[in-house]
């Protein structure tokens, strides 16, 4: 080892689902949305004038952030954006997870947090969902520094009833409480109507998923006005200028539409069902996911040959290779068509 070495933080870095470029390919490994961003995305970036580049974005993004809050029925102060939701948790757990007490999520979940905590030195324990996946609130009544859940659940796409969030929440008063939803626009019930009665509670979503923006990169959360400023306090330190002119103008025009957001929520959502059903048929089995993935394991095929005779024929699903879901694909819901497609190959395959 060089001497210099000795000085390096050193961390297992979160691994993203692959991203192939290939022309003719069936793409369901990274939970995109198979539809276009609203036309007003378009629009937005179409106007938006090239020469007001050379300066610096507005710091406080108040034109996405009046969008958000608009649209939530929320005022500026109680909301926060960042580049992606990954920007935006990496900073709620710099900002909130900062005690000697460790911080709980489930044994099953999100993989960036278990990195984040190594990253910025914060003991974390994992308490472990149940056989079926789903999560037990009474595993969050210990003692602790912070505690964070997707709802849904990730890679599960098992989502929480509202009382059991509530339950959560009035067992872990004195602590940081952060639901992340990046999914719960497919069918969860979302926490935002308790971030008035708990002033500790975070809510966080993506404009990745429901909304046709991965590639622009944009999160938010929600939470009490103290929370929002505290989150600010440590991005103004770390970058002033998280979001650029391009993204704030399409962040708004996305979420200002709501009918075509509304329209192809609903389309994912019927194609989801109509997916479980055939899988079913061939007989994988799952939970009754809320996202838009399904996360499902054959009977009798091993998922990771399943995975890779896929990924031959050009069509793309996320495997973990990871204790207690080794035997499980994440499949992302993608058009009917390619749906359809999925389902005719996995017919094929398993027949022989």
């Amino acid at each position: 080892m060089r001497q210099w070495e000795k000085h390096v933080r050193r961390v297992e870095p979160y691994v993203p689902g692959e991203q192939p470029r290939e022309e003719r390919m069936i793409k369901l490994n990274t939970n995109e949305n198979p539809y276009p961003p609203s036309p007003r995305v378009e629009k937005a970036l179409r106007e938006l004038r090239a020469d007001t580049l050379r300066l610096y974005p507005d710091p406080e993004a108040a034109l996405l952030t009046q969008a958000v809050g608009d649209y939530y029925g929320l005022p500026r102060e109680q909301v926060f954006v960042g580049v992606g939701s990954d920007d935006v948790l990496a900073m709620a757990f710099l900002t909130f997870f900062n005690g000697q007490e460790p911080i709980l999520f489930p044994d099953i979940t999100y993989s960036f947090y278990d990195v984040w905590a190594n990253l910025f030195r914060i003991p974390y324990e994992q308490p472990p969902l149940r056989e079926d996946f789903t999560l037990d609130p009474e595993d969050y009544y210990r003692e602790n520094g912070g505690v964070i859940f997707p709802n849904p659940n990730a890679p599960t796409g098992l989502g929480l009833e509202l009382s059991a969030i509530r339950d959560i929440l009035d067992h872990n008063r004195d602590v940081v409480v952060i639901v992340d939803e990046a999914y719960v626009d497919f069918g969860a019930q979302s926490a935002l109507p308790l971030i008035e009665e708990y002033d500790n509670l975070l809510v966080v979503q993506t404009f990745s998923k429901s909304r046709s923006l991965a590639g622009m990169r944009i999160g938010c959360a929600m939470g009490s006005p103290r929370l929002i400023r505290y989150l600010n306090d440590v991005k103004y330190s770390f970058n002033s200028y998280t979001m650029d002119a391009a993204t704030l103008a399409a962040g708004a025009a996305a979420i200002s539409d709501r009918e075509y957001f509304r329209e192809t929520v609903e389309k994912i959502v019927k194609t989801r069902e109509w997916t479980k059903d055939e899988l079913r048929k061939l007989g994988f089995s799952f939970g009754d996911s809320q996202a838009n993935f399904i996360f499902a394991t054959h009977q009798s095929c091993p998922a990771r040959e399943l995975y890779e005779a896929l990924r031959r024929e050009h069509i793309y699903v996320r495997y973990f290779n990871k204790p207690r879901i080794d035997n499980y694909l994440r499949i992302t819901v993608g058009t009917d068509q390619e749906m359809a497609v999925l389902i005719d190959f996995l017919k094929t395959y398993l027949e022989k």
